[in-house]
């Protein structure tokens, strides 16, 4: 067992990312730059801005010799090291920018807790531990009489307390167990962006390994789809793909985000704050939400370069059918030119080619063109019955695609309040009077609208629209700001 252990500590120690940075010679300086540089980029950073910085790190050790620093080379050795932790996959370099790791960010807890070691009392862990015990036991028992003990326990229990707060005694936590708690969901909420992180790295190999496929041309490109639907499906299979899912479902109920921003910022009013978090763990907790969003941006980010990939791989892929397909016939065709025609043994030669036109003359060739036939002899018909169905009966698929923006119906709307207001409307008016059933193509369809009369349409000038989903979740739309009139409206000659 000892041996098995020791061998994974030891390719750990020679492969992973963390681990050979940590051990490396200019470990503290090179964690310290990519903590900084990253802790307020949330879409990478970019190269130079990183060789700069990291240049800028060394400078000041250059006269140590536990660093071995060239005072004269530093912009040269700051490319290198990047360089050297960009090949062993501790950052990620696209497109110019330099984007941090799992790999990196377990290095950087891993210093960071050298000096924090935030740990709760054995009392605290306990009573978790116990009541998680308790909630998983009673969930994975299928018998009714213990789960109804179980819910009157925690309703007497929730009863008591109703009763006394009803009478105004209301405890509140100690300052002790107070910092526990708050400690408690400082780690817990940090491990939600290394969940994120996790994502986004699983996204970043997935497309690795997408790019490879696709250049090396061994698959087809129904399988290349294939495989982006199938590692979208089992990254939300993970422990971290579920938390990332689970926030997204709550990104679009932006009042429970709202509420715990609030009740965040409540518990960093109290004073125990202070005493159980570091300035910058406060700041890191203030600012969890925020970061939590831009983390799924991230993450957002990788996924779209990944379908680009593929949409760009069908699109080439097509075209070079096409373009081989054109080399052929050039070749058939360059063939044909070196032939005799003139001799009738030449044009009575077995050919593999079918004859493109029948062999009669003192008919124009259009008419002698032979039309590509069925492969069966068998007669088929085009069957133009009318099949009915039970609308019960249709997939969801279909109602999705029926429901579509009615493109006349709304310009007659328009246009009719267009002319009962008699004066230019906004495009947050024309939504107050008329509220969009399909919200983006009901603006794209206005904006179109204002771009075909010559209404002026000032893009950096932006209003502001709220609306309210079929799901009760709102959703804010910034756009430009026009005006439409009945006068350059009507007189657009639409071809719908």
């Amino acid at each position: 067992m000892s041996q098995d252990r020791t061998h994974v500590y030891i390719t750990a120690r020679t492969q992973h990312p963390a681990w050979v940075l940590l051990a490396s010679r200019r470990a503290p300086l090179v964690i310290a730059c990519l903590q900084s540089i990253f802790e307020e980029a949330h879409d990478g950073v970019l190269m130079d801005d990183a060789l700069h910085s990291l240049a800028a790190m060394l400078a000041p050790y250059a006269n140590d010799e536990h660093y071995e620093i060239d005072p004269a080379r530093l912009p040269q050795l700051a490319g290198r090291e990047l360089r050297q932790w960009i090949r062993r996959s501790l950052i990620i370099e696209r497109g110019g920018r330099i984007y941090a790791t799992d790999a990196l960010q377990a290095a950087i807890n891993f210093v960071e807790g050298l000096d924090n070691r935030m740990m709760t009392s054995t009392a605290s862990r306990l009573s978790v531990v116990q009541r998680e015990i308790e909630r998983l036991e009673s969930g994975l028992n299928p018998d009714a009489g213990q789960r109804v003990a179980s819910l009157e326990r925690r309703i007497a229990e929730l009863q008591r307390e109703l009763v006394a707060a009803q009478a105004g005694d209301v405890p509140v936590l100690d300052d002790v167990e107070a910092m526990e708690r708050i400690r408690e969901i400082y780690t817990l909420a940090t491990g939600l962006r290394a969940d994120f992180r996790r994502v986004e790295d699983s996204w970043r190999e997935a497309d690795k390994v997408l790019r490879h496929n696709i250049i090396n041309e061994q698959r087809h490109r129904g399988n290349i789809v294939d495989q982006l639907l199938d590692g979208h499906e089992a990254l939300l299979d993970t422990a971290e793909g579920r938390v990332f899912e689970n926030f997204q479902a709550q990104l679009r109920q932006s009042t429970d985000l709202d509420l715990m921003r609030e009740r965040l910022r409540d518990i960093l009013l109290h004073e125990v704050s202070e005493r159980a978090l570091t300035q910058q763990q406060q700041n890191d907790l203030r600012f969890l939400v925020g970061r939590l969003v831009k983390e799924s941006e991230v993450v957002f980010q990788a996924r779209a370069r990944s379908e680009r990939d593929v949409k760009g791989f069908l699109k080439t892929g097509l075209a070079a059918e096409h373009h081989r397909v054109g080399q052929l016939l050039a070749e058939i065709f360059q063939e044909m030119l070196q032939l005799d025609w003139q001799q009738a043994a030449t044009r009575r030669t077995a050919s593999p080619l079918p004859p493109v036109a029948i062999p009669i003359a003192g008919i124009p060739l259009i008419e002698r063109l032979r039309y590509k036939s069925l492969d069966s002899d068998t007669a088929a018909e085009l069957d133009l019955s009318q099949a009915n169905a039970e609308a019960a009966a249709l997939d969801t698929e279909f109602w999705v695609d029926f429901d579509g923006l009615d493109r006349e119906v709304v310009i007659a709307e328009t246009l009719a309040l267009l002319k009962e207001q008699g004066r230019p409307l906004s495009l947050a008016e024309l939504a107050a009077a008329l509220p969009p059933s399909h919200d983006l193509e009901t603006f794209a369809l206005w904006i179109t609208m204002a771009r075909e009369a010559g209404i002026e349409i000032i893009t950096n000038q932006r209003e502001s629209v709220d609306l309210t989903d079929e799901e009760s979740g709102t959703w804010r739309f910034s756009l430009p700001l026009t005006r439409l009139d009945e006068l350059s409206v009507s007189a657009i000659e639409w071809d719908i």
